[in-house]
């Protein structure tokens, strides 16, 4: 499949700011399952724009600019070619220790009822795959995923107690679940786009900017999971980078002097080329 992304971040501020810097996770690589045709980002206003790599491999752009600065965007265009995988990731460098994702953090420490739904959710499956598909059945259905809008993420524990999240919540809560369980799991941010083959209770949250888990299984490697959406990530999903959590992998992170009264818009399409737009 093809897919057209447009991504746009912008910023408007009641009071200028004196100096800007963006630290951007927003370009995508090649591996197996998706090739990039073509991809930029533009900031709209004068700056300096330098890409490095961070310890994960993700593609990183810092953006820093002086002000007086009342408004601003990023604009991210692109065009993805993907195959469907089944989820399974391969042809991507791996710069990390698979053990290091075997490790808790702040979004994703288990509480003793993550533990419990764990290991019931799994109790009748006999392989670590089929105990990874029996638990992203059971949170898909016992969890409401809603859109992120200008929601902030919970946090495993809190997103599995209220029985819904962001999509980032999702993501957490399965992989908390998953390293209890002695899985090594990475959380991954990405777009997905709504196919016109496909009806949309298949993919039910295919709003463009996404999140979901991959884990890491012996006779496998890397297979994705997206429990928001119920299934293995396909070729309508765009896989941008990917860490310990949210943090490792946050679209944009920033920091600013002065700038006071900030207002944020976000507008996400992802599409399958030539055909009709998922979400604007």
């Amino acid at each position: 499949m093809r897919i057209r992304i447009s991504h746009s971040i912008a910023y408007a501020y009641a009071e200028p700011a004196r100096h800007i810097t963006q630290i951007l996770r927003l370009t995508p690589r090649d591996h197996d399952g998706q090739h990039v045709m073509s991809w930029r980002i533009e900031p709209t206003i004068d700056g300096r724009l330098r890409a490095t790599q961070d310890p994960f491999g993700n593609i990183v752009h810092t953006f820093s600019a002086d002000g007086p600065i009342a408004e601003m965007a990023i604009r991210i265009d692109g065009l993805i070619e993907t195959t469907d995988l089944a989820g399974v990731v391969r042809g991507m460098i791996e710069r990390v220790p698979i053990e290091v994702f075997r490790r808790d953090t702040l979004l994703t420490t288990p509480d003793e009822a993550l533990r419990s739904f764990a290991s019931e959710a799994t109790r009748a499956a006999d392989t670590p795959l089929s105990k990874m598909h029996a638990l992203m059945d059971a949170l898909h259905d016992q969890t409401t995923c809603v859109e992120a809008g200008q929601r902030t993420g919970l946090g495993a524990a809190a997103a599995f107690a209220a029985r819904e999240g962001i999509p980032q919540d999702i993501a957490h809560v399965f992989m908390a679940c998953a390293r209890h369980l002695g899985m090594p799991a990475r959380y991954v941010s990405g777009y997905v786009a709504q196919s016109d083959s496909l009806p949309q209770s298949t993919l039910p949250h295919a709003s463009g900017a996404h999140a979901w888990a991959e884990v890491h299984l012996d006779d496998y490697g890397w297979i994705g999971f997206d429990a928001a959406n119920g299934l293995c990530p396909i070729d309508t999903h765009v896989r941008i980078a990917a860490g310990l959590d949210y943090a490792d992998a946050a679209p944009v992170r920033g920091a600013r002097k002065g700038g006071d009264g900030e207002a944020l818009a976000v507008t996400v399409s992802a599409r399958e080329a030539g055909g009709r737009l998922s979400n604007q």
